[in-house]
């Protein structure tokens, strides 16, 4: 029996399920990463995620193409960025409760919206989504072909974003800027930047990547939409940023690691039957996940001006 959990590591499919499972969570943290290096805590992600799934889908589903879905997810993500960039940014006001406020306001316009448009759907409608590519000559490769090269272009979207993310955050004058905006503020505005300017549009740049995350879920992992379908993902991306040390490369892996250990959990309870009560299963992604992110987050260093509000002239 022992050799059979074990196996589950070794088969193509685990893999390529664990690589789909990250998605959602590599848009989602690599917005959250963004926001948090300028100084700014985004707790409003769950909900940003779950109107971006709405939106994206909802295009789709009245006759948009489905990148224009993604398209839709981003804008509206942003919109929820700049309204978070208003309060948390020039207002100064509290990044917690603004946070969890675009939150339920995000998740409840996203309900209401829906039963606007839709008011008399019984099950959730669905669409067309993006359908996988075999990449020519790749795809046949044993094993390997399976495992990385049969996914949806979204997939590859989103595993190009880390790179691309990467360049921005290290090799761009802007990234530079955001950095430092997270980090000591104050020499930023002596260089005559924009400290407020850079935050909110890290913070803009940040949600609209939240809710491509969102978008991925109704229109690449599903066809459909309905309500509670990000289930705390947005919370697991906020854990993912620190267990990532602020580094683009590293969430990566920390998305790789909890999406590995719900595919393996999923293949477990299959062949455990009803020796073991399904619920360990169901926990053990997250508690792993937290014992991982707890011994890498020993010796975290955080950007030192995360939560703390700017005013321009004033020295702290």
């Amino acid at each position: 029996m022992i050799f059979d959990f074990i196996e589950i590591l070794f088969t193509a499919g685990f893999w390529a399920a664990t690589i789909r499972i990250a998605c959602p969570l590599i848009f989602a943290t690599l917005g959250e990463l963004i926001c948090e290096r300028s100084g700014v805590l985004n707790l409003g992600i769950e909900g940003i995620m779950s109107i971006g799934a709405m939106v994206g889908w909802m295009a789709v589903y009245q006759g948009a193409g489905l990148y224009s879905g993604i398209l839709a997810a981003a804008f509206v993500g942003a919109i929820f960025g700049l309204i978070h960039a208003i309060f948390s940014v020039y207002l100064g006001a509290s990044q917690h409760v603004t946070g969890i406020g675009v939150t339920m306001l995000a998740s409840s316009l996203g309900f209401f919206s829906f039963k606007l448009i839709l008011p008399y759907s019984t099950t959730p409608p669905k669409i067309e989504p993006f359908q996988p590519l075999d990449i020519p000559l790749l795809s046949d490769i044993p094993f390997f072909g399976e495992a990385l090269f049969q996914h949806t272009p979204f997939t590859y979207l989103a595993l190009a974003s880390v790179i691309i993310i990467f360049w921005l955050i290290n090799s761009t004058p802007f990234g530079l800027s955001i950095k430092m905006a997270g980090e000591n503020p104050m020499a930023l505005e002596a260089q005559g930047i924009d400290v407020l300017f850079v935050r909110s549009v890290a913070v803009i740049l940040g949600s609209a990547l939240m809710a491509v995350g969102g978008a991925y879920l109704t229109m690449s992992a599903f066809d459909a939409f309905y309500f509670g379908m990000v289930n705390g993902r947005g919370w697991i991306a906020i854990a993912l940023v620190i267990f990532a040390t602020w580094k683009p490369e590293r969430a990566l892996l920390g998305a790789l690691l909890f999406a590995g250990l719900d595919a393996y959990q999923v293949r477990a309870q299959q062949l455990a039957g009803a020796v073991v009560p399904y619920q360990f299963f169901l926990m053990m992604p997250f508690f792993l996940s937290i014992i991982a992110m707890i011994i890498a987050a020993k010796k975290t260093r955080y950007p030192k001006a995360l939560l703390i509000p700017f005013r321009r002239g004033e020295r702290h």
